[in-house]
Order: structure tokens, then C-alpha cells, then sequence
């Protein structure tokens, strides 16, 4: 187990992390727990886990991750966890992960009964990590003795809460991610946008993030989105095209950067001249709800609030038809994103509780799509931001603003 350095900004407390869910699972009277989403991996072992991985937590205990075979000596390099916790498992009989698993669940740990914790449920997007049905049929073939629980807010519950390192490695991806917007603007101001296609654009803020320090454009929906022109109102995915910039159209730069598994994001968006006074009020329009609801939160408010207060204040400016439903997105360590909150006692399971009531460094992304399709328009702002007692903390610091550019 690490040393918790406090002398280091970036440092968090494993120890802590995983005497939270024991205690949890003391609670629930879970024996063991199998973890299987790329968020869990992440939170517990603090290294980046692509393959498809399983971490066993035991109720006392140290974790064991179990990865594919070929990755393990990276893995072991670059975690806190010692060859003993740190297991592989590959294409033959025995070795394959139920097998390997089973036996160190059984014959290792010595536990021959119980209550097994698992992860299952549902997401918006694929590479969540939730335990397969055929997965699910399998270790229940080589457990017997075990009845399975779906446990996963126990992690979901633990990792709510963001210490200092946490929130630290949010701010230094929020700065890397601010110098990927500067040169992406730098690479389109005075005509040099001309000829540039959405797949450059990516490709240079990329270069500069990298520059910086990030490690992976971490994002799902197409790394860096970049978007020009009509495909700005397509809504929350928009992975570069070979498509051209050209006047008169919008741009949409949706970037992201990751550091020490912290996710940098933030969406920044202009105008191509000439810019018609219908795009302009457009753009006005935006920027006056990123701002309404970044002025609105703070600990104490809730999800539910922030919608019904940003439809009210959208009416105002006869722009709602073009507000997108939703304002935020969940956010954590590589892998977390997307849901609000940790119980699953929720109108709609897996989605955001809209009575969720935020807490003080409880994080969640500022997510605001604005579409016009018939004006072949839209805009888009991303940014983490920190909850605090009587605000937030943006972590990127680009300034909130539609320019337009010549």
C-alpha cells in the first residue's frame, strides 16, 4: 500500500479508498467483491486499465486485479500494486478469467460461500464495464456457493466525494486542456482557417495538449469533437469529418486531456465571419445560459432545480426550443462518467436522480448543447466544475465567450 504523501498535490489516499467500500461492504454483509467497470479500476489500483479487467476486493484485505496477460507488466510498472495483486489471465484452460478467478476466490482467499458484490446495470455509452450476462452465467457456474448482489454504488458511493489530489489533477487537465483551446484558436485566426478540415483542427489542439502533459483524448464520442458549419447542431457527438471550414459557418471545438486519470474537457465555440444577426442572437443566447446555470450552482441545489430554473430563464430569452434538456454530466477518474449521484433509489434507474442534492467537492460536468438546426447552427460548453458551499470552480479557465472570427 502507497504512502500517503501529502506533500504532493497530486497524491490520494488509496488506504482510505478502500477501507471505504470494506466498510460498505461490511454494511452489506458482502464477502467479497468483483469489480469489472473501467471506473472501478481506476479508483482503486490509480493506474490507467484499457483491457478488459476484473479487481477482487475481500472484506480484509489488499485487492487483486486480474488483467489480460499482455498488459500486466506494464500495469504492475505503473500502480501502487505488487506482483501478488497484480494476476493475468489468458486463452487456456485454467488460466482463462472464470477459471482464474474462481480459484483465487476459493482456494486463495479461502472463501467458499457467501455473498459475492458484483457490477450490473445500464449506461449511455459502451465501455462502461458492467459484468455480461454470459459473464454473470459463468461465475455463477464456477460459485455456486455464492449469491450475487448488485453492489456497484458502493464504489459509486465512495467515490462521490473528491479529495484534494483529485480535484488537483482536474485543475492541471482543465489547464491543458485551455492551452489545447489556445492554439486551436491561434490556428484559426487571421484566415487560417481556410483550407483547414475538422480532423487538422483536432490534430493541432492534440499536439499542444500533448505538449502539456496530457496522456490520451480519453473521450468515448470521438477523442477530440470538432465540428463546422450544419454538423454544429447535431447535438453531443461529433467526431471530426474531413470537412472544410468555410465563412459564415459556426465552429464547435469540444476537446479533452487526461492527467493522472483526471478527465480534462471543455468545449469552446465561434463564429466564422460574416456572422448574421440571427446567428449572433443565437450565440448571445447560449452564452447567457452557461452563464445563468454556472452562476447557479452550489451545495444544497439539485439537478431537478437547475433544469427548471434554466427552462425559466431560456423562455425568457424565447430561445428554449433550442436549449437541449440537461445541463451536467457525472464525472470521476477515466472511465466514471455520465450519471449524477450514487443511490440507485431513483425515478429512472441509471439516470440522474433529478432530487439529488449536490455536496461540497462533488464534481460534475457543465453540459450545455444549444441546436438550430434549421440555421444550421449549434453550440456546445463542457467544463468540470467543482461544487462548493456558496458557487462552483470551473477548471477550465478559457473564457466563456462566442467570438467571431475573420
Amino acid at each position: 500500500m502507497p504512502e500517503y504523501n501529502s506533500n504532493d498535490p497530486y497524491a490520494v489516499d488509496i488506504d482510505k479508498r478502500i477501507s471505504d467500500i470494506q466498510s460498505a461492504m461490511h454494511e452489506r454483509d458482502i464477502d467479497v467483491y468483483l469489480g469489472s467497470r473501467i471506473r472501478t479500476m481506476s479508483f482503486i489500483t490509480d493506474a490507467f486499465v484499457p483491457w478488459r479487467s476484473y479487481i477482487v476486493i475481500p472484506a480484509e484485505g489488499l485487492p487483486t486485479i486480474f488483467t489480460f496477460v499482455i498488459d500486466c507488466a506494464r500495469l504492475l510498472s505503473e500502480t501502487w500494486m505488487d506482483e501478488d495483486h497484480v494476476r493475468g489471465y489468458f486463452g487456456a484452460g485454467g488460466a482463462e478469467q472464470i477459471d482464474t478467478i474462481q480459484y483465487f476466490i476459493e482456494e486463495e482467499l479461502d472463501i467458499k460461500k457467501g455473498r459475492l458484490g458484483y457490477e450490473t446495470g445500464m449506461a449511455t455509452y459502451t465501455a462502461e464495464g458492467w459484468l455480461t450476462h454470459y459473464e454473470f452465467e459463468r461465475f455463477s457456474e464456477a460459485l455456486p456457493g455464492f449469491e450475487f448482489i448488485n453492489a456497484h454504488d458502493i464504489v459509486d458511493g465512495a467515490s462521490l466525494i473528491k479529495d484534494e489530489g483529485t480535484i488537483n489533477r482536474f485543475r492541471e487537465a482543465g489547464r491543458i486542456v485551455d492551452a489545447g483551446q489556445r492554439a486551436a484558436r491561434e490556428a484559426i485566426e487571421n484566415g487560417g482557417w481556410k483550407g483547414m478540415t475538422e480532423t487538422e483542427l483536432g490534430g493541432i489542439a492534440a499536439l499542444a495538449m500533448r505538449r502539456e502533459g496530457s496522456v490520451s483524448e480519453w473521450n468515448f464520442a470521438g477523442l477530440n469533437e470538432i465540428s463546422s458549419g450544419w454538423r454544429t447542431g447535431l447535438g453531443a457527438c461529433t467526431p471530426p469529418t474531413t470537412k472544410e471550414f468555410a465563412a459564415g459557418e459556426a465552429l464547435m471545438f469540444d476537446l479533452h486531456a487526461m492527467f493522472k486519470l483526471a478527465l480534462g474537457d471543455h468545449s469552446h465555440n465561434y463564429l466564422l465571419t460574416p456572422a448574421t444577426e440571427r446567428q449572433r442572437w443565437h450565440a448571445d443566447n447560449f452564452v447567457a445560459c452557461v452563464q445563468f446555470v454556472a452562476d447557479s450552482y452550489r451545495a444544497g441545489t439539485t439537478p431537478g432545480d437547475l433544469i427548471t430554473e434554466c427552462g425559466k430563464f431560456a423562455e425568457e430569452r424565447g430561445c428554449a426550443d433550442f436549449i437541449l434538456p440537461g445541463v451536467e454530466h457525472g464525472i470521476g477518474l477515466f472511465g466514471d462518467e455520465w450519471r449524477v449521484g450514487a443511490s440507485m433509489d431513483v425515478p429512472i434507474p441509471y439516470w440522474t436522480d433529478p432530487d439529488h442534492v449536490y455536496q461540497e467537492n462533488e464534481m460534475v460536468i457543465l453540459a450545455m448543447q444549444y441546436a438550430a438546426a434549421e440555421d444550421d447552427v449549434g453550440f456546445r460548453y463542457e467544463n468540470p466544475i467543482v461544487i462548493k458551499k456558496d458557487g462552483c470552480e470551473l477548471t477550465s479557465k478559457y473564457p466563456l465567450a462566442i467570438e467571431e472570427i475573420s
